[in-house]
C-alpha cells in the first residue's frame, strides 16, 4: 500500500512523510512527474506555465481556474501514438472534452471515445471524424444510438443484450451494418478504488464472462449477421499503476477469442484492453511510461494469442486521464489560514469540491504548493480546503506549506486535469471555473468562468 494511501501524514505529523518534503528548502521544490512539462518556478518564485506567470494568469482570468499546458498535452498525446504505433490509441473523452481538446486530439492522430450523446456532441460540433470516434456506455438510449449511426461512428461497444437488440432494429432500419465491439467483464479486480474498479462481477458494466453472457452475446451478433463484430473489449479499471491485471484480462478475453472461433469459425480482428493507466498526484505514485505500458501490453497479447494459436488482433487503448491529467493545475487563492493547535494548520481556498470531487469522492491525493512566491519558513503540515458548506470539502488531504501561508496567496494544485472539470459541480451555487491553455507566453480560454447569470437562466421558476 503506498504511504498516502495507509495515511501516512496522518497522526505522527512532524515525523511522517517524504523527506524532501520536511525541509524549508524543499517547500518551494517542483518534482516534475506531478507537473505539466513546461511548468517551472521563476527567480522572483512564482510558478509560470508555458512561459506565462500565474499572477498574470490570475489577474487576467481570476481564480480557480484550471490552467491547461497545451504543449504538454500534445506532447503526451504524441507519447502513446509513437508507443502504440501498431495500434489504435483512443483518447478516453470522459477525462475531460471541450472543443479545443478535441481538436487537439484530432491533430495529433489520435482516435476518440465517448460514452454517452453530450460527449458525442462536442466530438462532432468541433469537427472530429466520426469514423475514428468509438461510442461507450452501459445505457445508450435509443436516440443516442440512432445519432451515432447518422454521424457514422467507427465503432460501438455493446453493453447489454437489450442494447444490441436496439442497435440491430436501428441497423436494419437505416441499412447500415456497424462495427460493434462486445464489453466483456473479465473478473478481474484492480488495484484501485472500489467505485472506479469495473471488471469485476458485481457491477453495471459489460456481459459477465464466467457466466457465460459474453460469449452468448458474441454468437448472438454473429449469428443476426446484421451488426458487423470486431472484436472485444475489457477495461479494469483506472489509476492502475501494476499491468499484471492487463495480464489477466488479456488472457481472458484472448481465450474468448479463441472459444468464438472454435464455435464459429470466426477470428476477430480487433482487441481493446481500455485504459486506465495511472499518474502522479502525490510522490509516492509510480506511473509507467507509454513505451513500457506499449512494450508490456504487447507481449502479453502476443504471448496470449500464440498459446491460442490465433493472429494477433488489431490492438486498441483508451488513456485519458494519462494524457490530460498531468497537463492541467488548478490555480486558487487562499482566502482564510487556520491553526488548529497540535493538529493542523487548514488553508482555505476560493474553490472546493465543486471543482474537485475526487477527493472526497475516492478518498483521493493531491500535492500543491504557494505558487505566487517562494518562501524561506519553516515548512508545516497543511490540509487545504474548500468554500463549500461540507466537513469533506477537502482538496489536498495533506501537505507540507510554508508556515507563512496567508490570505492572497496563489496555491496550485497539480494533477487535475483528468475528471476535475468533467465531474465539476454548482454545489452552492458556486459557478464553475473557466479552462486556460497556455502556450508559447500566450493564453486563451477555452472553456469560459460561468457566472451567476448562468447559474440563474436555468432557473425559469
Amino acid at each position: 500500500m503506498r504511504a498516502h494511501e495507509a495515511g501516512a501524514l496522518h497522526g505522527d505529523l512532524g515525523q511522517r512523510g517524504p523527506a524532501w518534503l520536511r525541509t524549508p528548502q524543499n517547500v518551494n521544490a517542483l518534482v516534475p512527474e506531478l507537473w505539466p512539462r513546461t511548468v517551472n518556478r521563476a527567480d522572483a518564485g512564482h510558478l509560470e506555465i508555458g512561459g506565462v506567470s500565474v499572477a498574470a494568469l490570475a489577474e487576467e482570468y481570476g481564480t480557480p481556474a484550471y490552467l491547461l499546458d497545451e504543449d504538454d498535452l500534445r506532447s503526451r498525446c504524441r507519447d502513446f501514438a509513437d508507443a502504440f504505433s501498431d495500434a489504435d490509441v483512443f483518447y478516453a473523452g470522459k477525462s475531460f472534452l471541450c472543443k479545443a481538446v478535441v481538436r487537439v486530439i484530432d491533430e495529433e492522430g489520435l482516435f476518440l471515445d465517448v460514452c454517452t450523446g453530450g460527449e458525442l456532441a462536442v466530438a462532432l460540433a468541433a469537427g472530429f471524424p466520426a469514423e475514428r470516434i468509438g461510442f461507450h456506455g452501459n445505457n445508450k438510449s435509443v436516440r443516442e444510438l440512432e445519432r451515432a449511426l447518422d454521424a457514422g461512428v467507427g465503432r460501438i461497444v455493446v453493453d447489454s443484450f437489450g442494447e444490441i437488440d436496439r442497435l440491430t432494429a436501428l441497423a436494419e432500419e437505416k441499412g447500415q451494418r456497424p462495427h460493434v465491439l462486445v464489453r466483456v467483464t473479465v473478473g478481474v479486480e484492480a488495484h484501485t478504488h472500489e467505485f472506479i474498479a469495473t471488471a469485476h462481477e458485481d457491477q453495471k458494466f459489460g456481459f459477465s464472462l464466467a457466466g457465460g453472457a459474453a460469449f452468448a452475446a458474441a454468437v448472438k451478433i454473429l449469428d443476426e449477421g446484421v451488426l458487423d463484430l470486431r472484436g472485444l473489449h475489457s477495461h479494469i479499471g483506472s489509476q492502475i499503476f501494476d499491468t499484471s491485471g492487463f495480464e489477466v484480462a488479456a488472457r481472458r478475453v484472448v481465450e474468448l477469442q479463441a472459444q468464438i472461433r472454435d464455435a464459429r469459425g470466426v477470428e476477430l480482428p480487433d482487441l481493446d484492453l481500455g485504459g486506465g493507466f495511472g499518474i502522479a498526484y502525490t510522490t509516492q505514485d509510480d506511473p509507467s511510461a507509454p513505451a513500457d505500458l506499449a512494450k508490456r501490453i504487447n507481449k502479453i497479447v502476443e504471448s496470449e494469442c500464440e498459446l491460442n494459436s490465433l493472429r494477433k488482433p488489431k490492438l486498441s487503448i483508451e488513456p485519458g486521464r494519462a494524457i490530460v491529467g498531468p497537463a492541467v493545475f488548478t490555480l486558487y487563492e487562499v482566502g482564510t489560514v487556520k491553526d488548529v493547535d497540535g493538529i493542523r494548520t487548514y488553508v482555505s481556498v476560493d474553490g472546493g469540491m465543486s471543482d474537485n470531487i475526487r477527493t472526497a469522492l475516492y478518498d483521493a491525493s493531491y500535492s500543491a504548493t504557494v505558487a505566487s512566491r517562494a518562501s524561506d519558513t519553516e515548512p508545516i503540515l497543511a490540509r487545504v480546503v474548500g468554500k463549500h458548506c461540507e466537513s469533506g470539502d477537502i482538496v489536498v488531504k495533506d501537505e507540507f506549506l510554508p508556515a507563512d501561508v496567508q490570505p492572497g496567496d496563489l496555491l496550485a494544485v497539480p494533477g487535475t486535469g483528468a475528471y476535475c472539470r468533467s465531474m465539476a459541480s454548482n454545489y452552492n451555487h458556486v459557478p464553475r471555473p473557466p479552462v486556460v491553455a497556455v502556450r508559447d507566453g500566450a493564453s486563451r480560454v477555452i472553456v469560459r468562468r460561468e457566472t451567476e447569470d448562468d447559474l440563474l437562466a436555468l432557473d425559469v421558476g
